[in-house]
């Protein structure tokens, strides 16, 4: 399975293969026809609280990081059953975020290619 990320505001491509959005909150003026995502797992992106405390500031990464694999570590079903779906396919977080180094779905990745070992 390779993972590979891409933002909500870029085009989907027919090489994206499973495309899942990863964000809580939708992406502001994007519609569902727009996005053809196959899925939308709000339950694993990081808490609101969470969320709000890092602010993508990249001083706080390495925290940010550590307190959402924590919050990770509680949702052990629905990693699961992610990687499970994207066995055998390319599997696209799709998010939001401006930063692409300093995201929620940059931290998944990381924490998914960890666990399928």
């Amino acid at each position: 399975m390779q993972i590979c990320l891409k933002r909500a505001y870029d085009d989907p491509d027919e090489n994206d293969g499973l495309r899942i959005l990863v964000d809580r909150v939708w992406p502001r003026g994007r519609t569902k026809e727009e996005m053809r995502l196959d899925a939308w797992l709000k339950e694993i992106a990081p808490s609101t609280e969470l969320r709000n405390w890092f602010g993508h500031d990249p001083k706080k990464w390495d925290e940010f990081k550590r307190r959402y694999f924590k919050e990770l570590e509680n949702l052990q079903q629905t990693v699961a059953d992610l990687l499970e779906r994207g066995r055998g396919q390319r599997l696209t977080l799709v998010f939001a975020a401006r930063d692409e180094e300093h995201n929620n779905a940059v931290a998944l990745r990381e924490y998914l290619q960890a666990r399928r070992k």
